[in-house]
């Protein structure tokens, strides 16, 4: 019979093998999934991975979308692996992404139809300042009165939700839209416009502050006090209370970075490749940004791999739905596959697999 014995100490062999792992099983399970929907599994794999990067009829489109979908998955996923190092879950970054674009938009419509370079720059410290915000009632909550920060940055989302499609139907509501949901198209604005900074390359703004991003919080875990102290909260509560971390200011500093990367991820979507406020804006980047967090294993470099890897999903993902007719529901199953098999996989980390003789009665 099988038994689960715990390890002495966690593999580091296996803490870096099961994201490796769970691609595997996800891509197997997904290719049976494929199969029973009546598509070749192999053809629907190779679809979703290889041809947007490799198939020149697809790639002249597909390789800059990789950067354009990837920015706010690695933005987002690094600002909640601070606090998921730390034991602090905010599963609210899908609401704080909502109301960053909202804050930013507002403020560069505001600015309408005025040609001025600070414009953006004033966007910029609105989204961030929105997103921030919003992430400061679940920890302020938190801090005061001992509220679960999952269920509150949780709930807030659908609030965020009603604000978006309050503003795409009100305050932001495009006066020359002919009586349409949604603001003005910022593509058309281009004091607001987050334009390609290289034409062809899918490289804007979020993008670049996507992978500083990444660098900020690879210095930050590993050649700052505050750094270890998010460590050593998340890995030995009672020693990071006697070494005199206050876990109060970790609440308020995590979920405020969280929710400003969040913000900013959100912006730099509605000034970019989105263009505009509307009822259908946020599309689960946030939601999606969590897979990321641990598929990267909270780890800064792993984040960027995996968000390249999620935002190859999402191309290939809609070009199977385009040349295989796969439903959109199959494609998300299979996206969400990856988390459940690297929750499942990451057993190995801390439990060996051991075959014992079962005992006589």
């Amino acid at each position: 019979m099988l038994k689960l014995e715990k390890r002495p100490q966690p593999s580091r062999v296996f803490a870096w093998l099961t994201p490796l792992m769970a691609v595997v099983l996800t891509m197997i399970a997904g290719g049976i999934l494929f199969a029973m929907l009546g598509k070749n599994p192999v053809e629907a794999i190779r679809v979703i991975f290889w041809d947007p990067l490799f198939n020149e009829q697809f790639a002249s489109y597909s390789r800059p979308q990789l950067l354009v979908k990837a920015g706010p998955l690695i933005l987002i996923a690094i600002g909640l692996s601070l606090g998921f190092r730390a034991g602090i879950w905010n599963i609210g970054a899908e609401g704080q992404y909502i109301l960053g674009a909202i804050v930013g938009a507002g403020v560069g419509l505001a600015f309408y139809p005025l040609d001025a370079w600070y414009v953006f720059p004033l966007m910029v410290i609105g989204g961030a300042l929105g997103g921030w915000l919003w992430a400061m009632i679940p920890a302020l909550l938190k801090v005061k009165f001992g509220t679960n920060e999952i269920l509150v940055s949780l709930m807030l989302v659908y609030v965020g939700e009603q604000l978006l499609a309050s503003m795409s139907l009100g305050l932001l509501k495009n006066p020359e839209g002919l009586g349409f949901p949604g603001s003005r198209n910022l593509k058309d604005y281009p004091s607001a416009f987050n334009d390609e900074l290289i034409a062809g390359t899918g490289m804007h703004w979020g993008v670049l502050t996507a992978f500083l991003a990444v660098i900020f919080a690879y210095i930050l875990l590993n050649r700052h006090m505050l750094g270890f102290s998010i460590r050593l909260t998340g890995e030995a509560p009672r020693a990071a209370r006697f070494s005199g971390v206050n876990p109060n200011l970790l609440i308020l500093f995590c979920l405020g970075m969280s929710g400003l990367m969040a913000g900013l991820a959100g912006l730099f979507e509605v000034s970019g490749p989105s263009g505009q406020i509307s009822i259908d804006f946020n599309t689960g980047y946030g939601f999606t940004a969590i897979i990321v967090a641990f598929l990267g294993r909270l780890h800064p470099v792993g984040i960027l791999l995996a968000g390249l890897l999620m935002a190859l999903t999402y191309i290939g993902g809609e070009l199977a739905q385009l040349m295989l007719s796969l439903p959109s529901a199959a494609i998300q199953l299979f996206q969400g596959m990856l988390l459940f098999f690297l929750l499942a996989v990451d057993l190995l980390t801390n439990y060996r697999i051991r075959f014992v003789k079962r005992e006589k009665a």
